[in-house]
């Protein structure tokens, strides 16, 4: 059963007191919800899915971190660009403005989340738990948690405002203006590290453990170029025998495979809870469909014919992760998102965030960087065997770096990484400029393109501190 079900009315009744749509979008902690909760364990735990329950909403994992990371790169479109408001079609030709709701939404749920995280973490100090020990994982999870949001939004906006404490009024924060983006990635760091030493060894169910931690960690550490120290970590979790690669590309998707042993960190999803109030569906499984192919399919993040087109011949990723429908034009679509049969925008497929795939083919690219191009061959050959293709043919430094990217696009498709993958490759304008000219579309886009635009409602919030990003 989801993390999520175990206490959702209490969950429900605990957080119904935060609520504001303005001020910095940080949420306040009423005088009265201060003096009557998070006062024992119980309390503090329902505080805690909350959290959790955060990641599932469309604004983050539910939909839109998914579409950012795919739809904004070359490898899917978005299929009717004006569809929900172009939400999603801006982000297909660069168009994106500060209007637009998905830049809002993530930028609000995103702080939403990170205001639950620290309420709890500046309560729980004070909380005695049954068991010390799960006292301090709790701990190490919500740093988890708000060193992930943050990190989604310090690569999607550039420099945001840093809020590492309980806002118990949004006052407090006017004037603070956008903090650097180094002091962002410190923060994250730090955050990531000490959860490492907080987390358990073993993985449960939507529970981060040291493993994901240090995964995560890695990837800030890569993207900010520092191979070697991403290394160590990456190697931990590989030699851990915490997990697994899938035996086959179809053991990993879907409800039936959730909770297999190649995942690090999912947000979980359950179908069918509507009829008790509860919303614990996601809406990726239907509107990443063909419009009119199931219902509220919307034909978002859906992969481009010259995408399927490169595979190789008898890669399993092909049939496993995507498949067309001939009554829709015909488009390709993913298969990693399931459609339940309980309704619309209610599919039980978990979204895995870290899966040990990705942690194999970072510490192949990290051991490359470093050096040690024989050994990252071997890590980047048990993926391509998992998919049933020959080792790579590639020897030299610069074929394995590319070798490496490029199995990352067949192996993540859909899941929301390549348009960050692009990014912390620094290759990101040159393939879309070139994936422009080739379509013959009238786009080219410069380094300004590579962030969001801050959403007008912040900067109209306060206007005096929050600045837009160049360009838009």
């Amino acid at each position: 059963m989801k993390i999520y079900k175990y206490i959702f009315l209490l969950t429900t009744v605990s957080l119904s007191f935060i609520a504001c749509e303005d001020e910095l979008d940080i949420i306040p902690i009423t005088e009265k919800s201060a003096n009557s909760f998070f006062s024992n364990e119980a309390e503090i735990e329902s505080a805690i899915i909350g959290a959790y329950g955060q990641l599932q909403n469309n604004g983050l994992y539910g939909l839109d971190l998914i579409g950012v990371g795919e739809i904004s790169a070359e490898d899917t479109f978005e299929e009717i660009a004006a569809n929900d408001g172009g939400r999603f079609g801006q982000l297909d030709d660069f168009s994106t403005n500060a209007g637009n709701d998905l830049v809002g939404d993530i930028w609000r749920e995103s702080y939403e989340g990170i205001q639950r995280v620290n309420v709890v973490l500046n309560r729980i100090t004070d909380i005695e738990f049954e068991d010390a020990s799960l006292k301090t994982n709790r701990i190490g999870e919500m740093k988890f948690i708000r060193a992930l949001l943050y990190y989604n939004l310090v690569r999607l906006y550039g420099d945001v405002p840093l809020v590492v404490e309980e806002t118990e009024s949004p006052f407090d924060f006017f004037g603070q203006g956008r903090t650097p983006s180094t002091e962002v990635y410190a923060q994250i760091e730090l955050d990531l590290t000490e959860a490492t030493q907080d987390l358990p060894t073993t993985k449960a169910p939507g529970r981060p453990a040291n493993g994901a931690a240090r995964a995560l960690l890695a990837d800030v550490q890569m993207t900010q170029g520092n191979f070697s120290t991403a290394l160590a970590n990456l190697e931990a979790v590989v030699n851990s025998g915490e997990y697994e690669l899938m035996p086959t590309t179809s053991d990993i998707f879907g409800v039936a495979n959730e909770g297999n042993p190649e995942i690090l960190f999912e947000i979980q999803y359950a179908s069918g809870f509507n009829a008790d109030g509860s919303d614990e569906g996601s809406s990726a499984g239907s509107q990443f469909r063909p419009s009119g192919t199931t219902a509220n399919a919307k034909g978002h993040n859906l992969p481009t014919q010259a995408f399927i087109d490169s595979f190789e011949a008898g890669d399993t990723r092909l049939d496993d992760y995507v498949t067309v429908d001939p009554d829709a034009n015909p488009f390709y679509f993913l298969t990693k998102y399931e459609v339940s049969a309980t309704g619309a925008d209610d599919g039980g497929s978990d979204h895995l965030i870290i899966r040990f795939a990705d942690v194999v083919l970072k510490y192949a690219e990290a051991l490359n960087e470093n050096n040690q191009t024989a050994e990252a061959i071997t890590q980047l050959n048990s993926i391509r065997s998992r998919a049933g293709l020959a080792e790579t043919t590639a020897t030299s430094q610069a074929d394995v770096r590319a070798a490496i990217r490029q199995e990352r696009r067949f192996e993540f498709i859909g899941e929301g990484k390549r348009w960050f993958d692009l990014k912390r490759y620094g290759t990101a304008v040159e393939v879309m400029n070139a994936f422009f000219g080739s379509t013959g579309a009238n786009v080219t886009i410069d380094n300004n393109n590579l962030v969001l635009p801050i959403p007008q409602s912040q900067i109209d919030t306060d206007p005096d501190f929050i600045e837009q990003n160049p360009g838009y």
